[in-house]
């Protein structure tokens, strides 16, 4: 009864002025301020940024919440009256998103795209299929499945001029909608291998010893969602019966653990995790690829943002994984060697650990299935833009993570020889 009360007590306090959006950063001291944040986080005109979802919120953890134009006044009268600190990230939202879809490319069907662009789904899937038959040799485009609204999911495999290997990576992008730098990150991936394949020893050096599968947008309907109607949007734009609610979180929705604590059976929140494993056809044609190529695919990376984080499994659960050392080992040299070179840490570990329970997460179901080096990359920002990170840092968080995949990649290799 108390937790309703004081959700209609923030619900009706909701109302207000102010000229544009914010993104505040707000931390709970006490677990009544907890509660509290909860209960605003839930309410139709704010999204939450970090944590995925309001029951992830904890004392003394930073929440990062956009909050919209509308009720930014009585969102920090209520924040002040309950004694709870908060900071100013963003209030500009607007002017970020319109810089983020600013469309000044020449020729989109060009693959030679600029490197700092966001790119729309229609733009991308242009570009694999030039970048294709540009690079006959090197590139074959699979269509692993479809989208709940019908949208193709395409694989880029790469290979190196060299006889067929028995060694393959996984890599995909695009996950959760609003995570822009996921796709671009795999965009720049795949046009850094071929560009420099033969020119520099690493690439050249992984791909002569593997093929790499990078499947560059996961979910294509709540990527498009995010261009024409909700920057904000998290899960894919599944529809069930008898549900007002859309969407599914889809790195929710793997059989690794399904649906128990760090996950939701309501369809209205951002971690839903689906009716059942593999519900989500953007889950099930992952899944069903994987399975069928698990004797070769032995790296398996997911994408996502943003935090600046190396993590390995498990997520479901704070139990270690068999080959917890030598994960470790693996995230803690890619990390030194983003902050050599480029001056910026990233945190890393086992994802329960790091960040909070997570199950039916892709990087969990993979290592289940016996790819032992299995990990989830969240790129930057730490907060500063979040979800909305301007087009010029594209080249900058794209090298970090660049550099990562490398260092990992070629240390399996090692291993696996």
């Amino acid at each position: 009864m108390h937790k309703r009360a004081t959700h209609k007590r923030v619900c009706k306090t909701l109302i207000g002025q102010s000229s544009t959006d914010r993104v505040l950063s707000i931390t709970a001291a006490t677990q009544e301020q907890v509660t509290v944040l909860r209960n605003i986080s839930s309410h139709n005109e704010t999204a939450l940024w970090q944590p995925a979802a309001p029951s992830l919120i904890r004392t003394d953890s930073p929440v990062h919440l956009h909050i919209r134009a509308g009720v930014v006044n009585h969102v920090t009268n209520l924040l002040r009256s309950h004694g709870l600190t908060y900071s100013i990230l963003l209030e500009n939202t607007q002017e970020l998103i319109e810089k983020q879809t600013r469309n000044e490319t020449s020729d989109p069907r060009s693959s030679g795209m600029n490197h700092d662009k966001f790119y729309s789904l229609d733009e991308i899937y242009n570009w694999v299929n030039k970048t294709s038959e540009e690079y006959p040799d090197m590139v074959k485009v699979i269509l692993i499945g479809s989208s709940f609204e019908k949208r193709p999911l395409y694989v880029l495999k790469l290979s190196g001029k060299r006889p067929a290997v028995d060694k393959a990576m996984w890599m995909d992008c695009g996950i959760h909608a609003r995570e822009w730098i996921s796709p671009a990150f795999c965009l720049w991936f795949v046009r850094y291998v071929l560009m420099f394949y033969k020119q520099y020893v690493d690439i050249t050096s992984i791909m002569d010893k593997m093929d790499i599968y990078v499947l560059p947008v996961m979910n294509p309907d709540g990527y498009v969602y995010t261009w024409t109607t909700n920057r904000m949007w998290r899960k894919n734009r599944s529809v069930r019966e008898h549900s007002p609610c859309v969407g599914a979180d889809l790195n929710r929705n793997f059989d690794a653990n399904w649906c128990s604590e760090g996950a939701s059976s309501y369809a209205c929140s951002e971690i839903y995790c689906g009716q059942h494993p593999e519900s989500e056809p953007e889950v099930e044609a992952v899944a069903n690829f994987l399975r069928s190529h698990k004797d070769s695919v032995r790296l398996y990376l997911s994408m996502h943002s943003y935090s600046q984080m190396l993590l390995f499994p498990y997520s479901y659960t704070h139990e270690q994984a068999r080959n917890h050392a030598e994960l470790l080992a693996l995230v803690q040299e890619a990390a030194a060697k983003i902050r050599q070179f480029y001056r910026n840490q990233y945190r890393f570990g086992a994802g329960a650990k790091t960040i909070y329970l997570a199950p039916g997460g892709s990087d969990d179901w993979a290592y289940n299935l016996g790819i032992k080096y299995s990990f989830t990359f969240e790129l930057q920002d730490r907060g500063r833009y979040g979800f909305l990170l301007p087009p010029t840092l594209i080249p900058n968080a794209c090298n970090e993570a660049l550099l990562a995949v490398k260092i990992i990649a070629l240390r399996v290799l090692e291993k696996i020889q």
